[in-house]
């Protein structure tokens, strides 16, 4: 009697678990942002919201739950139910780096979450001060080598992503330079205009981008294992320094657990929306490109580089702020 009744209650819930996830969804479906809004991953994420609340059928809420380098959001998400009304705008920081780096995280960047799509990427640009004597990327390394610790290089903070970015090109290329971290990328780019430091690795930005053709800063090379639209002719690191990749990505993920159908209704709607001409245009005007992908590439590339930046952190002992 006791095992029929188990198997029965067992039936039960996954025709209750099939139900819910054909009726999804029901109800509006929070959108948690792990940074202050206004930024770049904010304006990302609400240039989402219209499309995807179109192809569901239901209001998508994005919320702004910044802090610990993301891991407030992130960890917010890893302990919601897993019905698909509660999901993350993430990017390398919260899935890969910030566990890493953050003390009590309080959730696995790989187990706790589930992944639903990629929405964008981008290349890191590698920077140098106009005055440095070195035009190209080889060039560069190897003036960088007849003089260790002497040439400073910027970064939005310790354990920021160009932070991580800077200390495997110079792991790889055999180099050693002074961290100067600062608050943001506003003041990392007045450091490279004005010489304060010789050395950037970041994101591209409008701003950075007219110091580029001014001629007050160069652009030496793009992280990415393949050369970037972005920016057009410049060649990639990996072109001097085989294996180097860096790329800055952003996506959606939901609590572990989610069910499959639930999962692929939400990638339906990420897909369809980066696929308007209006979003990919929005998006580019940030720096980034338009990307989507099935949750199988995206939960590779989530493991992919996690081990990597382990590596990084572990070898030049990051500790973040």
């Amino acid at each position: 009697m006791r095992m029929k009744q188990l198997i029965g209650g067992l039936l039960l819930a996954g025709l209750c678990g099939w139900a819910a996830a054909q009726s999804f969804p029901s109800r509006p479906i929070r959108m948690i942002v792990p940074y202050p809004a206004g930024g770049t991953t904010d304006i990302m994420a609400r240039t989402l919201q219209e499309p995807m609340q179109k192809t569901l059928g239901q209001p998508i809420i994005v919320e702004n739950k910044a802090g610990a380098a993301g891991a407030i959001g992130a960890r917010e998400v890893a302990r919601a139910a897993p019905d698909g009304y509660t999901i993350l705008f993430s990017n390398n920081g919260p899935s890969s780096t910030t566990p890493l780096l953050v003390k009590d995280a309080g959730y696995d960047g790989l187990k706790d979450v589930a992944p639903i799509s990629q929405v964008s990427a981008a290349p890191l640009f590698v920077m140098v001060n106009a005055a440095v004597p070195a035009n190209d990327l080889k060039s560069f390394i190897d003036y960088a080598r007849k003089q260790p610790n002497a040439l400073e290089y910027a970064t939005a903070g310790i354990g920021s992503l160009g932070h991580l970015a800077t200390e495997l090109f110079a792991n790889t290329a055999g180099i050693r330079m002074v961290h100067i971290p600062y608050k943001g990328q506003a003041p990392t780019t007045n450091a490279i205009v004005t010489g304060e430091v010789k050395v950037l690795i970041t994101t591209s930005s409008g701003t950075l981008n007219n110091f580029i053709k001014e001629g007050k800063v160069k652009l030496l090379a793009v992280s990415s294992s393949e050369p970037s639209p972005l920016a057009p002719g410049v060649p990639t690191v990996a072109s001097v320094l085989p294996g180097y990749r860096v790329d800055i990505w952003f996506g959606l993920l939901a609590p572990a657990g989610t069910p499959p159908d639930v999962i692929a209704k939400l990638n339906d709607a990420v897909v369809k929306a980066l696929a308007l001409p209006e979003v990919q245009e929005r998006f580019r005007s940030f720096g980034v490109i338009a990307k989507s992908s099935t949750p199988a590439q995206l939960g590779e590339l989530i493991a992919d580089e996690t081990p990597r930046w382990t590596r990084v952190v572990r070898e030049a002992n990051i500790k973040a702020e």
